[in-house]
């Protein structure tokens, strides 16, 4: 058989790469402590359960959902965007109910590029991020992140006969994997930049409740910060050149249960909203019910949550410093980004292979989201202290 050659650049992927060393340790007989995947292992709060559970005996929950049918998700989303953030949303045409974040980020390229157009990506960045350009027949210009920097691209750096043929811009903060956080006035200075030459504005948000620190949430309109991370509608309140998306699978611990949203220009929103009917029909109405549960209920489950992310932080964080390796501190996200010790600072791939394979410790290896992740190793903070306390300790033993 013969295969399209876009699916030559998805052949390597950092989790699945990951999942077959973790599988050969088994094999082997390792116990395996993953941390390699940042999938949380933190429960669904009982409301939003009880929300699914209720819609089992609804039969009109168990046809097709089309658009219309998700109105009051849609409205859920606007209401929970407003009550954050303090920015105005039309559910009808500014919101789109997604499989997850990872499903808007992956399909929006197919509205947006023509073949070999040009879209501006973290380096490094999350993996779909890329996926979703290749299959769009888009070519990528990788934005490198730096510490120096604060994990923040620099736009002089992009030529201009990039700049020329670019169609797109893909942010993501709190980012994955660094964990590095981003403030109002980088978001500003990236919309005009957006405006100045007409790119569209993407922005993956889905550690917007995982930071640590937090003074407030915004409640507001006057722009004035009071959270760490802002929306990037903050910045762009026209919603002129901006789409963002937002998945439930973190703050509320559903990612099982493949539910999300997009929101912001309604041009786009509709884009996406073509792609998608090409593509398949809405989730099952009773997930769509659960997030709603989630959106508009208590949120302490989400406190909670964020709560046992900074305590597993932390915990592992003084392990690290214990055994001489010094790590920075993260503000977000439910990842340690790591610089590795010299001797393999050049070979972050063969660190993470040799790690599970000696220790059963699983990790993700920084060369695996991109060319300027070498050298840098991500930890997924998915287990209780003591057993990231225990990770350490085999690790210690691998280093020295």
């Amino acid at each position: 058989m013969q295969f399209a050659k876009r699916l030559q650049p998805l052949q390597s992927n950092v989790f699945a790469d990951m999942d077959r060393a973790k599988a050969v340790a088994l094999a082997a007989g390792r116990e395996v402590i993953d941390l390699s995947l940042g999938s949380s292992d933190l429960p669904a709060e009982p409301h939003v359960i009880e929300a699914i559970a209720q819609s089992l005996d609804d039969r009109s929950t168990h046809g097709y959902l089309l658009f219309n049918g998700t109105q009051g998700f849609r409205q859920a989303a606007a209401k929970w965007y407003e009550q954050k953030f303090g920015i105005k949303v039309d559910p009808e045409t500014e919101v789109l109910p997604l499989i997850g974040s990872q499903e808007g980020t992956a399909h929006l390229p197919l509205a947006i590029l023509n073949p070999g157009d040009f879209a501006l990506l973290l380096d490094p960045g999350y993996p779909s991020h890329a996926g979703g350009v290749y299959l769009a027949s888009g070519q990528i210009y990788p934005m490198p992140l730096r510490a120096e920097n604060a994990f923040l691209p620099v736009f002089a750096d992009i030529p201009a006969p990039v700049l020329a043929q670019s169609r797109m811009m893909v942010l993501s903060y709190p980012h994955n994997p660094t964990a590095a956080i981003a403030p109002l006035s980088f978001f500003q200075e990236t919309v005009a930049f957006c405006q100045q030459h007409n790119l569209v504005l993407v922005h993956d948000f889905p550690y917007v409740d995982l930071v640590f620190g937090e003074t407030g949430e915004w409640g507001d309109s006057s722009g004035n910060p009071k959270s760490l991370v802002p929306s990037i509608l903050q910045a762009d309140p026209e919603k002129s050149v901006s789409i963002e998306f937002f998945t439930l699978s973190k703050s509320y611990n559903m990612g099982g249960f493949r539910i999300g949203y997009a929101i912001g220009n309604a041009q786009l929103i509709n884009a996406l909203r073509q792609i998608k009917a090409a593509v398949d029909f809405n989730q099952y109405r009773g997930i769509l019910n659960g997030a709603i549960a989630a959106l508009t209920g208590p949120q302490a489950g989400v406190k909670s949550a964020v709560a046992t992310f900074q305590g597993r932080r932390d915990a592992f964080i003084s392990a690290l410093h214990r055994i001489g390796w010094n790590v920075t501190i993260p503000q977000a996200t439910m990842y340690i980004w790591a610089k590795l010790p010299s001797a393999w600072s050049q070979n972050s791939i063969e660190f993470c292979t040799q790690l599970v394979k000696q220790t059963g410790v699983a990790a993700s290896p920084g060369a695996g989201f991109g060319k300027s992740g070498e050298g840098y190793v991500r930890f997924a903070l998915v287990h209780e202290p003591p057993l990231l306390e225990t990770a350490v300790e085999r690790m210690a033993e691998f280093l020295h």
